[in-house]
């Protein structure tokens, strides 16, 4: 039997897995918005811990961070940065935002803010926002997963056949199992990625070189520059510090902005369960060591792949490994993708139907026609993010730093929430507005931008002198409104 044949049955063998877990683990959910969106209320550590952990660990971690590290070196090494960082305000953040869903029943992000402000035109313009966030992060869960595909089979499987199949199987269990079905193949994902991360980053630079530490001093001999931060940007020329040093920023700040990852503190059961998977979340970036290293033994690699982000692909391809194996790397790597993917798709739906659907168009859609619209929103979140997945030429970290510079504009609404009395919500819509679309012509002109500063940090900047600006202009909410607010946000 030819290799790709037997790559191919492995992987599917994983996809059949994937689609009866997440198939059958819908079961207990109420048959309500709630049990669709935030699984009654009821995940628990270890699902958590795994859920919150696939926003890091997706298509991007297992084949765009590693195609930087092969072609950029050290610029790669952002990721780290941000990873460390980015997660910390959710101890803070994340008790509070789940208290308030709790006593209002909210299952999105812009339902809290609307709540806080008062506002539906707000709620509106965060939808939008997260969409617009939402699309290019999707499209690079299926462009991973089609990559994937591609290389292993020999081109057998062309990439768009790859990113269907895939994601064929995720809109089925989210389809029919909402964020339980999200939540319990997302555990079973991230254990069997990290198994196999593991194993190839420990036996690639092995095989290869001898060990780490001595793949490590070939490179610091044949290749300095890749090891010296900031690294080379897009170009091949040395990054600037200030690109550097915003990517950075832009991906810490928006790190804990994403509507989805709300969605999930709203699922969590108790205060404790969040605040100990923020204590643990960490831990993940662990994982993502291996990955560096199977990237890192690509750079003297005798021959080149086809592009950066197939670098993974094209060294366990070109190695004597057993077909077997490279079935269960491409699954691993399915398992990225898919394990973010599934929440991303989830959450489209909720937030378009919950948050722009019922406040412009029928507000007065019960449960039943909420949940079956919000699977229709869904499924044609896919189909768009599809399209765009196998036509873009953006490699996948340009995907993932463009929905950066899109979800960051909701951070000064975040703070402004629970800890400034005195913002209103014309400052609110009117911050997240103007820096959204300082955002957009930064990101179309990135001539325009200065030093080389990300687009999303200049909107940030102009987004928060805004809604201060505006606010102090503007009659604040009746105190007794945000006071009460507040109070519950800190009730423990």
């Amino acid at each position: 039997m030819e290799r790709w044949v037997v790559v191919t049955l492995v992987t599917a063998g994983y996809l059949v897995i994937s689609l009866v877990i997440g198939w059958v683990s819908g079961r207990k959910a109420s048959d309500t918005v709630t049990g669709y969106v935030a699984g009654d209320r009821g995940f628990g550590l270890l699902v958590m811990y795994f859920v919150t952990g696939a926003m890091i660990f997706s298509a991007f971690a297992f084949l765009g961070a590693p195609g930087w590290a092969y072609s950029r070196g050290a610029a790669a090494f952002y990721i780290f940065s941000y990873g460390v960082l980015g997660f910390a305000p959710w101890y803070v953040l994340g008790p509070r935002i789940a208290r308030v869903g709790r006593a209002y029943g909210h299952v999105t992000q812009a339902e809290l803010f609307s709540a806080r402000f008062q506002s539906k035109a707000l709620s509106v313009a965060i939808a939008v926002v997260s969409i617009v966030a939402f699309l290019p992060y999707i499209a690079l869960q299926m462009k991973g997963a089609g990559i994937v595909f591609n290389a292993v089979t020999d081109g057998h499987v062309p990439i768009w056949v790859g990113a269907l199949a895939a994601y064929g199987v995720v809109m089925l269990y989210v389809l029919k199992s909402g964020v339980l079905g999200v939540g319990w193949t997302n555990t079973f994902q991230g254990i069997f990625m990290l198994v196999i991360a593991w194993i190839l980053g420990l036996w690639l630079p092995y095989r290869l070189y001898g060990g780490i530490g001595p793949m490590f001093e070939r490179i610091a001999e044949l290749r300095p520059e890749l090891l010296t931060v900031p690294g080379l940007g897009p170009t091949g020329e040395p990054w600037s510090w200030g690109a550097y040093s915003s990517a950075v920023l832009v991906s810490a700040v928006g790190f804990t902005m994403w509507p989805h990852l709300f969605m999930k503190a709203y699922a969590a059961k108790d205060d404790d369960t969040l605040k100990l998977t923020t204590l643990l979340y960490p831990t993940f970036l662990i994982f993502l060591l291996p990955l560096y290293f199977i990237a890192f033994a690509g750079v003297l690699f005798p021959t080149p792949p086809q592009s950066p982000d197939f670098i993974l692909p094209h060294m366990i391809l070109s190695t004597d490994i057993a077909p077997v194996v490279v079935g269960l790397f491409c699954a691993g790597a399915l398992a990225a993708s898919m394990s973010t993917g599934d929440a991303l798709l989830h959450a489209t739906g909720a937030v378009y139907v919950q948050d722009f659907h019922r406040k412009v168009l029928q507000p007065e859609l019960d449960d039943h026609h909420r949940r079956l619209l919000i699977r229709i929103a869904a499924l044609a979140a896919g189909v768009i993010a599809f399209f765009f997945a196998v036509r873009t030429e953006m490699s996948l970290v340009a995907l993932l730093l463009a929905a950066y510079g899109a979800v960051v504009q909701l951070a000064p609404l975040a703070v402004a929430t629970f800890f400034w009395k005195r913002a209103t919500p014309a400052g609110a819509l009117a911050g997240l507005v103007v820096g959204a679309l300082v955002t957009l012509v930064l990101t179309l002109y990135p001539q325009f931008r200065p030093y080389g500063i990300h687009a999303g940090v200049v909107g940030l900047l102009v987004n928060t002198f805004t809604l201060v600006a505006v606010s102090l202009i503007t009659r604040p909410l009746p105190d007794e409104h945000v006071s009460n607010f507040l109070d519950v946000s800190r009730r423990a």
